[in-house]
């Protein structure tokens, strides 16, 4: 992907059905039609594997609360055939039943089967052995290839048949799709590129779910594939045939994060506006890519170079809690497209243009009419008389009226809750202070020292070649034999590598040379340092240690990863230069170290020493016990002052780390402006800080009785001493809303426990700075919204005047309501 999904129908049907079942699903030019009804649909992307099983009911339930109609995900084909004609559908892997979860809750489901992925994912999703499998040319017309995707693609729709989870059988999958962003790449495949995507059709067709199949950007896609559009706005996206609904797979919520790279966050503002702007214009069906982007477990992550964390700035965060305010001002646009979902999808359709970049859009049947009104300029705010009233219409904005007089909703107007998240230390039974750590050394004595491995081939392999994505560690050995007279003897050699842009230590007769890596976006360098040779006989040794196997692009899959080559040494001799190729040398290879050969994440071994643990030592395992934090909140482990390296809990791979990868600079420090076109380079954080600091540990990974045991491999050098273990909750919620709003304030489970500030009138400032401004109300609204909320888990208030009394601020001030509470 780079990308994602969300669905919509009406709070009516829900209240009526308890699942969201159908016998037929159509479409026509105006939206998807389920069981003869036109539909106005949201969906938000949640990938199963990327939370666990245990999270999913919470994370649908919190989906459907916040509006949704229907939850997407992609079908992640190396998790579940992780070697030809194994399968794994287990525990975070059960697609089933996570289809069976979302049925559960009263949801529609779309099927994004791909297989191929995207999805910052290692390799977009393909299994390795499928790039090791003979005469095989990926996405392509190439027979190796397309049985094998034949194959899968079967597997899988024949298993939702098997359960009758397709909408043609009274199941909740109302959508599929085949392969995925296709028309992006499809121009570096030529004849054959087109050839596959026709095969692509027919090969979905024949497969006979009944319900329609999409192909997300892919302009020419083939009848009667729907064609979809994917990113920050599609309000001006036209499908390729008339006939087609205009549809949003992926609506970016925000943006993926990249070792060394910048937090990017995209407003409430925006995304409600892009929304709104794709409705306005025609759509009928626009999903959250993401909804909720979860953490990449073991070494899922792709790129190279994705951080563990996909939180994705999406309205669930990683660890499922409300992201407010882009939760809250989603849902309340959501539920105010339900309630014009007939209107939208089966009026007539009429515009006007007011100049100055304002227009609006009336869709009215004999019922009745629901108007937009949009300002695209990015700058100034303006007032327009529309059908005889004034309105004014904010920048970057546009308002909704569903009965084309009262604007119900303005998407740059925010009054949900805005929640602040602290890190909470770990309060445990009988926790101590600091943990107690015992260690061991990595021990690779045999290829840093000697030189073994485990085959030997003349020549540099690919790392997905040598290692079969086994490990992300492989070892490159050779020897290199040096006389006195050999013409590169010297004082002033170097060792030259060029290497794929991922991680690389380099040692000489046992002795560390250095290391060296890249950044996201970078698939190559060279690696020069100075070395000392012995004569005779001299072990090099190459350790590289991928971040993850490229996913995107035309022949994404043949993007080279460990050592490129080729191998040089390098000898400098005043005007002269002399070098010696050792990539035709003979190499031995040895995938992954020893400790993880053996299991130590997983090891009672009494080999692990119990005092005088190192630091800054490359290569060194550290364990220690601690308690699972009390209650219920999402727990995280703080891994600062660690270098970079893997990490376990109980066995459970929480995935790599990278602490000491530090954010690259270019973040502003004035307020993101949400006006204006977004990317992801807009309303950047996190400059000079650790890229990921804090690591995801799903409850369901902790024991609560009893200990629990923390597994590092340690690949750089670090200090475990700070390590610890936080819970994650809402510390406080702030409200700023105009009058005639009506407000919800929640501590997410817990009480409010006070109110900090409260004032209604002309207040000033934001979340946490809030300060009364010239006029107020005459009642005190502090005591006002204390008696309503302290002591309540959430509370609703009326912003108004018979609420909080008449106040001296004019007919000419915009009244709000400001609200800081504590949790």
């Amino acid at each position: 992907m780079h990308p994602l999904k969300v669905l919509l129908a009406t709070l009516f049907f829900f209240t009526l059905a308890p699942w969201a079942t159908a016998s037929k699903v159509t479409y026509d030019g105006r939206a998807i039609i389920i069981d003869g009804k036109h539909k106005l649909l949201v969906s938000g992307s949640i990938h199963y594997p990327r939370s666990t099983a245990q999270m999913w009911p919470e994370l649908i339930k919190k989906s459907k609360e916040g509006g949704l109609d229907a939850i997407e995900t992609y079908v992640f084909w190396d998790s579940h055939e992780p070697a030809r004609r194994e399968y794994d559908f287990s525990g975070n892997l059960d697609l089933i039943r996570f289809l069976k979860t979302i049925h559960d809750e009263g949801l529609y489901a779309v099927l994004r089967i791909g297989p191929y992925v995207c999805a910052e994912w290692n390799y977009g999703g393909f299994p390795l052995w499928l790039h090791n499998m003979p005469g095989v040319q990926m996405r392509t017309a190439n027979d190796v290839f397309m049985n094998e995707m034949r194959n899968f693609t079967t597997l899988i729709v024949n298993m939702v048949k098997q359960e009758n989870l397709f909408a043609s059988q009274g199941g909740p999958v109302i959508l599929a799709q085949i392969e995925n962003e296709y028309g992006n790449v499809m121009s570096s495949y030529g004849d054959e590129g087109k050839a596959y995507i026709e095969w692509c059709a027919d090969m979905a067709q024949s497969l006979h779910i009944g319900v329609p199949w999409l192909m997300c950007q892919q302009s020419d896609a083939p009848e009667p594939m729907i064609n979809t559009c994917n990113g920050w706005y599609c309000d001006q996206f036209t499908p390729n045939r008339p006939t087609s609904p205009k549809m949003w797979t992926e609506n970016w919520t925000g943006w993926f994060k990249s070792w060394g790279g910048k937090d990017p966050h995209r407003t409430a503002e925006d995304l409600a506006f892009a929304v709104a702007r794709f409705y306005q214009l025609g759509g009928t069906f626009q999903n959250y890519y993401m909804y909720h982007g979860g953490t990449n477990f073991g070494r899922t992550a792709g790129g190279p170079y994705i951080t563990t964390s996909y939180d994705y700035d999406a309205p669930l965060d990683e660890y499922g809690n409300l992201n407010q305010p882009k939760w809250g001002h989603l849902k309340e646009l959501h539920d105010v497209l339900h309630s014009m979902e007939d209107t939208l999808t089966r009026g007539n359709i009429s515009s006007v243009d007011f100049g100055n970049s304002v227009s609006g859009t009336i869709y009215s049947t004999e019922k009745g009419s629901s108007c937009f009104l949009t300002n695209t300029d990015s700058r100034n705010d303006t007032t327009i008389n529309f059908q005889g009233i004034y309105y004014e219409v904010p920048a970057w904005s546009v308002s909704i009226l569903p009965d084309c007089q009262d604007v119900v909703y303005n998407t740059a107007k925010v009054s949900a809750q805005t929640s602040v998240m602290v890190k909470k230390k770990n309060v445990a039974e009988d926790e101590p202070a600091a943990l107690s750590w015992s260690w061991r050394p990595e021990t690779n004595d045999k290829s840093i020292l000697f030189g073994k491995g485990e085959v030997s081939v003349n020549r540099i392999l690919d790392q997905k070649d040598a290692a079969n994505d086994l490990s992300d560690y492989l070892f490159y050995m050779t020897s290199v034999s040096l006389k006195e007279d050999d013409p590169i003897w010297g004082d002033n050699m170097t060792l030259r590598i060029t290497g794929s842009g991922q991680v690389l230590h380099v040692f000489v007769n046992g002795g560390f040379i250095g290391s060296q890596w890249a950044k996201y976006g970078v698939f190559d360098y060279v690696f020069e340092q100075q070395i000392k040779l012995n004569k005779g006989k001299n072990i090099i040794t190459l350790l590289s240690a991928t971040v993850g196997f490229a996913n995107y692009g035309a022949n994404f899959d043949l993007t080279q990863a460990g050592v490129r080559g080729p191998v040089e040494l390098v000898g400098y001799h005043d005007d002269e230069i002399i070098i010696k190729d050792l990539s035709s040398h003979k190499w031995s290879y040895k995938v992954g170290l020893e400790g993880l050969h053996q299991e130590l994440y997983n090891s009672d071994s009494s080999k692990w020493q119990q005092d005088n643990y190192p630091t800054n030592k490359m290569f060194t395992w550290y364990k220690a016990a601690f308690k699972a934090p009390l209650g219920t909140d999402p727990v995280v482990v703080d891994l600062l002052g660690l270098g970079k390296g893997l990490a376990w809990v109980n066995g459970n791979s929480i995935g790599r780390y990278w602490p000491s990868f530090i954010a690259e600079d270019g973040c502003s420090l004035d307020p993101c402006d949400y006006r204006g076109s977004y990317d992801n380079n807009k309303c950047v954080t996190n400059c000079g800080k650790p890229t990921q600091r804090w690591y995801h540990v799903p409850r369901s990974f902790l024991n609560n009785e009893g200990d629990n045991t923390l597994v590092l491999f340690e690949e750089f050098g670090g200090d475990p001493s700070s390590v610890n273990f936080q819970t994650i909750a809402i510390g406080s919620a702030c409200v700023n809303a105009e009058e005639k709003k009506r407000i919800e304030l929640s501590c997410q489970g817990r009480p409010v426990s006070a109110i900090k500030f409260a004032s209604f009138g002309n207040p000033v400032g934001t979340c946490g700075s809030f300060s009364k401004g010239t006029c107020e109300a005459s009642n005190d609204a502090l005591s006002i919204v204390q008696k309503a909320c302290v002591g309540q888990e959430s509370c609703t208030i009326d912003v108004s005047e018979d609420t909080f009394g008449s106040t001296t601020c004019g007919d000419d001030v915009i009244k709000t309501l400001a609200v800081e509470a504590i949790c």
